[in-house]
């Protein structure tokens, strides 16, 4: 008897924006963009989250804000 079990987690762009500041990397313009994340078990959705990810736009990388 074999049980499988199918996860899956679903990412949806919902908008992007200008964020103030500036790369600390490169000096490029930050933008700011709101993602919709969903995981599924089986179908059926276990947790929704909404994220704000930064990034740079002209060197492309992942910025991390601290609280």
């Amino acid at each position: 008897m074999c049980l499988v079990l199918m996860c899956s987690e679903e990412e949806k762009v919902l908008g992007t924006q200008q964020a103030p500041g500036s790369c600390p990397y490169c000096g490029g313009a930050v933008m700011a963009t709101d993602v919709e994340s969903v995981r599924r078990l089986c179908f059926l959705p276990l947790c929704r989250r909404v994220k704000r990810k930064y990034s740079c736009t002209h060197c492309s990388r992942r910025l991390v804000t601290y609280p």
